[in-house]
């Protein structure tokens, strides 16, 4: 009798935590850190990169007679203003959706226009175009763009199907959901398997989708890793400990 050859398991994830309670991983080389408050951060180009703020949502909803504290704009901006304090960024990279229609920016209240404009001040914003603002800001500074490349990594709004080495992306709002005796916990997450890796959405009132939705198959080539986001640090939850709505 001929035994059966067994497939390898997959290589663990490599990744450590950070002092400041993120976690760090490589993505083609690309030293990368997963910030507590949703953002990564490209150390090599010390570029900060956030998805899917959805700025002016709040007021979108208000408009169709769903009233929501109009707040989320300046929530958003509060911790975005947080991360450039912190990290002191070159360049600060939005992946599209960044407004929650192509009006949002008109909606804008001045002081929150102007908390903008400063964040220009001393580095480049670049604006990814996603599918809720086709055009990207017109009045506000920076650059718009379809799509980029940061060294070995593509930036884009929607992942693209199939193997996409080196690929960050937005638009999918992963969520992470875990459950054991004492409850079950949903956080929004970053989703990675190593290759490529979707962002969490940023803003406020921007929601999430379970990384165990059917949306996600065939974007990972293995099960990906949850980086989960707590109060302080990111959670690192392998793909077995995750569980569907």
């Amino acid at each position: 009798m001929t035994a059966l050859a067994r497939t390898p398991a997959p290589a663990p994830y490599a990744f450590a935590q950070s002092p400041c309670g993120g976690l760090e991983m490589e993505i083609m080389g690309a030293a990368l850190r997963m910030r507590a408050s949703g953002a990564l951060f490209d150390l090599a180009h010390q570029a900060l990169i956030v998805a899917d703020l959805h700025f002016e949502k709040g007021s979108a909803y208000g408009m169709r007679g769903q009233f929501l504290p109009p707040y989320d704009t300046r929530d958003t901006l509060d911790r975005l203003e947080a991360e450039v304090a912190a990290l002191e960024p070159r360049v600060v990279i939005f992946l599209g959706d960044s407004f929650h229609d192509g009006r949002a920016e008109d909606r804008l209240s001045p002081d929150d226009a102007e908390r903008l404009v400063a964040l220009a001040q001393g580095r480049t914003l670049i604006w990814l175009v996603g599918n809720h603002d086709a055009d990207g800001p017109r009045r506000l500074p920076g650059q718009v763009v379809d799509t980029m490349t940061l060294g070995p990594l593509i930036l884009r709004h929607e992942p693209e199907p199939g193997e996409q080495p080196g690929e960050l992306s937005g638009h999918q709002h992963p969520c992470a959901r875990v459950s054991s005796g004492r409850g079950t916990v949903r956080r929004r997450c970053f989703a990675t398997d190593g290759t490529r890796m979707i962002l969490p959405a940023f803003g406020a009132y921007a929601g999430g989708l379970n990384l165990k939705d059917a949306a996600f198959a065939g974007l990972f080539g293995r099960p990906p890793l949850a980086g989960a986001l707590g109060r302080d640090r990111v959670h690192a939850v392998g793909w077995r400990s995750l569980t569907s709505d």
